[in-house]
């Protein structure tokens, strides 16, 4: 299987023989038959594609996704994905590329963290509807149409501020995704209470205290959706999910009288007793012997 690794725009593009216009952005349009060998690929660019058929399978992460028609994805520096051409489609996507120093002393540079679908998995691909898609596309005709203007001192100003414009619509798309999968996103939360309940009861004492990563792991999930999925369906974070079951097992064990605030400490999770009193004190403005006494 052949390995390559994207580096440059440059090597992007030459691979895929693409025209460069500029060398730390591209705008590039795939709707041709080409030689595609199954290879893994190293990124390091910043990548977001509008895959408009199923001409190949992409994994990143632990899930072989076939994409459907009109979704988005997004790569980052860093990533490792897998492709797999589907021999019988004639590929069609569209995308944008662009170098980390392209943004370089940029308000976008400095926030690019905030976009945290580039570390999505694939599963969390991004569905478009026929409107949306519309708005894709004509964020990249902008950027594109910079591209073909002659570089001057205001090209990198309104592309940067084109592919904050895309990316920000990105996250509009997203925040409507969560909301139309809401039975989907029901179940997951059911699963995550689930886990969560177990998880208490069994695994705490010896695991330590439950984090937002281990249950986003065990849903299959990147950490950053499964965070934005629970707050979107309960309206709190996944991590004051968390201490809200967790306060409400300490209340219900220190209802009990079976067992010591050490004790209960260590059940829960807490590596030491002092991190239990300071956790409950927090959430309910007394500490744990306090409660005992008055429970």
């Amino acid at each position: 299987m052949k390995e390559v690794y994207f580096d440059s725009v440059q090597k992007y593009n030459d691979y895929y023989g693409f025209e460069t216009l500029h060398p730390l952005v591209s705008v590039v349009r795939m709707d041709k038959p080409y030689v595609q060998e199954e290879m893994t690929m190293r990124c390091g660019l910043y990548m977001i594609f509008l895959k408009e058929n199923k001409g190949c399978k992409l994994s990143y992460g632990r899930t072989k996704y076939d994409f459907d028609e009109m979704t988005v994805t997004s790569f980052e520096p860093g990533q490792v994905i897998h492709v797999e051409q589907n021999s019988n489609i004639v590929p069609k996507w569209t995308g944008l590329i662009f170098h980390p120093d392209f943004l370089a002393r940029t308000s976008l540079g400095k926030h690019i963290s905030r976009y945290e679908f580039f570390s999505y998995t694939s599963s969390e691909a991004l569905h478009l509807s026929a409107a949306e898609v519309e708005i894709f596309r004509g964020v990249l005709g902008m950027i594109q149409q910079e591209l073909n203007h002659a570089i001057d001192k205001h090209t990198r100003e309104l592309i940067v501020s084109n592919i904050e414009l895309l990316l920000n619509y990105c996250l509009r798309f997203y925040d409507r995704q969560f909301i139309t999968r809401e039975e989907i996103n029901h179940s997951v939360v059911q699963k995550f209470e689930q886990l969560l309940k177990e998880y208490i009861q069994t695994s705490a004492e010896k695991k330590g205290l439950p984090t937002v990563a281990y249950f986003a792991d065990k849903c299959n999930l990147s950490t950053g959706y499964f965070g934005e999925l629970v707050k979107t369906e309960t309206g709190r974070t996944a991590k004051d999910f968390i201490s809200s079951r967790i306060l409400s097992a300490a209340k219900e064990y220190l209802s009990s009288d079976l067992m010591t605030v050490t004790q209960i400490s260590a059940r829960l999770g807490f590596e030491y007793p002092q991190h239990f009193v300071r956790f409950f004190k927090r959430y309910t403005g007394m500490t744990p012997s306090e409660f005992k006494k008055v429970s």
